[in-house]
């Protein structure tokens, strides 16, 4: 994994249990905010993806989107975490964590 992948898994150790972040959140926090993309991807290679809690990251929309493991498996973390879904989305007005 390169050091732009490396450094999105550190940021994501930081997201608290019961909370998510966005991939847009994950960028800007890194100081790309055109790479969104580049952090889902960086996601998708995530080696421990249950210790590294890549499923805390959610779309802009509040929308799940996909998971290493499988959509299903990262609404049940997140289920589990106490946060509640409701049409494949998470209330990023009440959930959302800010690294600023």
């Amino acid at each position: 994994m390169d050091s732009f992948g490396k450094a999105v898994l550190v940021l994501v150790e930081k997201i608290p249990r019961g909370k998510v972040t966005t991939y847009g959140e994950l960028a800007r926090a890194l100081g790309k905010p055109n790479a969104a993309r580049a952090v889902g991807k960086a996601l998708n290679k995530n080696p421990h993806p249950i210790k590294v809690p890549c499923h805390r990251v959610v779309r802009s929309d509040g929308r799940v989107g996909g998971y290493a493991l499988g959509a299903r498996k990262k609404v049940k973390l997140l289920k589990k975490e106490g946060v509640e879904i409701k049409n494949d989305r998470v209330n990023l007005k009440k959930y959302f964590y800010s690294f600023q």
